[in-house]
């Protein structure tokens, strides 16, 4: 645990720095970036001929698509809850449990969004998934279970509401989203697979905390 609170401690702000550095290379790259560090399904028997058109799927992927985004509103948004969670996070668990932390959840949701979209190129929809969602999703969860009774506001309606039952809602809603195929192009399963595994995490810090 850090001694001193910061408003903007290192592993953040170094994140923060790093999402918004390769959003712009990602602009002047003309779409090299995405090709090469967007997450791509793995190839399947039954996507084979039409994954020739696309990149393969390669292992750094599974991170170097976290600091990817589809759209300024895209970074913004995750920018702004990285830095929101984030902060208070870093400042519980020191930064060297918080960057394990995120991404653990990082991965982890790259590796459910994977199976995803392969199966969704097996029946012949082939998209990469970009965005630090998995990892913001995990430090939701994680601000969810560390702060239970903190009030957050929802942006629509505008109520407030303990963080354990925003977390909650949110991931009831991101479940529902992604089974029912509702808001297509968000990477529904991504987000629950951050929420898994810093759940999962968690769970295996509580018995041996991290030293």
């Amino acid at each position: 645990m850090v001694g001193r609170y910061s408003l903007l401690p290192p592993v953040v702000r170094a994140l923060l720095v790093l999402n918004i550095a390769m959003f712009v290379l990602e602009i002047a790259s003309a779409g090299q970036v995405i090709y090469s560090l967007a997450l791509w399904p793995l190839e399947s028997p039954g996507s084979m001929m039409l994954m020739q058109a696309a990149p393969p799927f390669q292992i750094w992927q599974l991170v170097s698509y976290s600091f990817l985004h589809g759209s300024v509103m895209h970074l913004l948004l995750n920018m702004y809850a990285l830095w929101l969670f984030g902060t208070r996070m870093e400042n519980v668990w020191g930064s060297r449990s918080f960057i394990f932390y995120y991404f653990f959840c990082v991965v982890g949701a790259g590796l459910v969004q994977l199976y995803v979209a392969t199966e969704a190129a097996y029946e012949g929809g082939i998209y990469p998934t970009v965005g630090a969602s998995g990892g913001v999703f995990g430090l939701l969860l994680g601000f969810g279970l560390t702060f239970p009774n903190e009030r957050l506001l929802l942006i629509f309606p505008p109520v407030a509401l303990p963080a354990k039952w925003f977390v909650l809602i949110y991931g009831i809603i991101e479940l529902w989203a992604g089974v029912s195929g509702t808001l297509a192009g968000v990477a529904h399963f991504a987000h629950l697979g951050g929420m898994l595994f810093g759940f999962l995490l968690l769970m295996y810090w509580r018995r041996n905390p991290p030293g």
